[in-house]
């Protein structure tokens, strides 16, 4: 299994905004949103704009991994 921290690289900052995590292919923005609304993730309204802590994100998608039987 990969390290999930290696996904997102530092330099990207510690709050990301959807945008970002699209762009680095991490989640789709649609599929995010949908996350979002169901408040299976939270998230730091600045203005309009929703960001999400790198920890949060990181911890999210450790949460929702599902090992494959061989």
């Amino acid at each position: 299994m990969s390290n999930i921290e290696e996904l997102i690289p530092p330099e990207v900052g510690v709050l990301l905004s959807i945008k970002t995590i699209d762009e680095l292919g991490i989640i789709k923005k649609d599929m995010l949103r949908k996350i979002i609304f169901q408040r299976g993730i939270s998230v730091i309204k600045i203005g309009a704009k929703n960001y999400i802590d790198r920890k949060t994100l990181i911890s999210y998608i450790e949460s929702n991994i599902v090992l494959a039987i061989h």
